[in-house]
């Protein structure tokens, strides 16, 4: 490999600079959310604080690892990372460590590794390795249902650890088969699923089905040329009564108990600030009390006196609004609004397909998690359990998302001839 111009040349350090920024700043808010008085240093390592320090140190030597290989390597071994991490989710189920009622972790010493959050960016990449390819057509139903089978795959091993969060996350890879040509009308269709669950939960599944048939009987008696439309409108109305009926038996027989009760307080069929609707509740105190300018670095009692659970993972957000208030929370969301629209700005400039919709898959996966996250700490997404990206403490997480970022920056550099 010849290098024109050094090895970093050519990187775009505008978004090297928002992941620096990002990270510094969820390493300061992990700090602040598990303060102790007793060790007060951040690099103590015997605190949360300092062992993210650690994974920070680690994430920077695989950020520097990826600009200095080969890119091609991505490209020509993203079936072997899937097929790896493919192999790792189903290991996690008969060997891993439980927590949380979650048995997707691998015990190493004092740490875990959670594989699920490797397999997010390896179906980035064998998707846009499979897509990228100029004879294959996502319109083609034989392309578009191994698409799907590279979605679904290991989002059904991570729901058989009973990780239900980090599964709904493949969901966003939607988006990257639309981006692949994928007609509006199916991405539309995909989007409104989420509004339809709320209906299947709210409202009694024969009622909703005997709307549904109404509604397939007008649209039937008033469109021109009806008898050529007849099988789509019953596709549709079958297809739609078999979902309602479907998240029923999600929500009653595959949801844990602890999300069902998290999905009924967020819809108001119960209010229980005491137990499921606890954490969430307690969040919009910290958040809400943190007002326009916060009550400062170290200053939020919410965060001091433990009242928020899982405030270094889950809900590391309202740390930000308690102590920086409503000017600290636009920053943070500005930042990663920033990323992701550079992400997609430059995907959209990628000469091989391969990058473009790798970045696509990048930027999905960040605004997933950005926007789920916010969301649960916002009260108005069910508490599902996944990470913020760069501020949640762990290292699976960031690892996983460092890799994500730096692997399409790295191909981005090949947009200017870097190799």
């Amino acid at each position: 490999m010849k290098l024109e111009k050094g090895i970093f040349y050519r990187i775009d350090w505008v978004m090297v600079i928002l992941y620096l920024a990002l990270v510094i700043m969820g390493w300061l808010n992990i700090y602040a959310a598990v303060y102790n008085d007793t060790h007060q240093h951040i690099t103590d390592m015997h605190q949360k604080y300092g062992k993210q320090m650690i994974f920070i140190l680690a994430s920077l030597v695989l950020a520097i690892i990826i600009i200095i290989i080969d890119p091609r390597f991505f490209s020509q071994f993203s079936y072997f990372i899937y097929g790896f991490f493919l192999l790792m989710l189903v290991m996690v189920i008969f060997a891993g460590r439980e927590i949380s009622g979650s048995k997707s972790w691998f015990a190493i010493g004092g740490f875990g590794i959670q594989p699920a959050e490797f397999a997010k960016m390896a179906t980035a990449l064998a998707l846009a390795k499979f897509l990228g390819y100029l004879e294959r057509n996502i319109k083609n139903p034989r392309h578009l249902i191994i698409a799907v089978i590279i979605i679904i795959l290991p989002a059904l091993l991570i729901l058989a650890e009973r990780d239900t969060g980090s599964a709904l996350v493949f969901i966003c890879f939607v988006l990257v088969l639309y981006r692949a040509g994928l007609t509006g009308f199916v991405l539309l269709a995909l989007l409104a699923l989420p509004l339809l669950g709320v209906l299947a939960l709210i409202i009694n599944k024969f009622i909703l089905a005997a709307a549904f048939l109404v509604l397939a009987a007008l649209v039937y008696y008033r469109i021109p040329h009806r008898s050529r439309h007849f099988l789509v409108i019953l596709a549709v109305f079958l297809a739609s009564t078999a979902f309602v009926f479907s998240v029923h038996y999600t929500f009653n027989h595959i949801l844990e108990p602890h999300q069902r009760q998290r999905i009924n307080v967020l819809l108001g069929n119960n209010t229980d600030l005491k137990g499921a609707g606890y954490n969430v509740n307690q969040s919009l105190i910290a958040i809400g009390s943190g007002r326009f300018w916060g009550k400062g670095f170290l200053q939020g009692t919410q965060t001091k006196y433990n009242f928020v659970p899982e405030q270094s993972t889950d809900f590391i957000f309202c740390t930000v609004g308690e102590e920086h208030g409503f000017i600290g929370s636009v920053i943070v969301i500005a930042l990663f609004l920033a990323l992701i629209i550079r992400i997609i700005l430059n995907a959209e400039r990628q000469r091989s397909k391969f990058s473009r919709l790798y970045g696509y898959g990048v930027a999905s996966l960040f605004f997933f998690h950005f926007s789920i996250n916010i969301g649960m700490a916002l009260g108005l997404i069910p508490v599902i359990g996944i990470p913020l990206p760069f501020f949640s403490y762990g290292g699976s997480s960031l690892w996983a998302f460092t890799i994500l970022l730096f692997i399409f920056i790295k191909q981005d550099a090949l947009r200017y001839g870097l190799v």
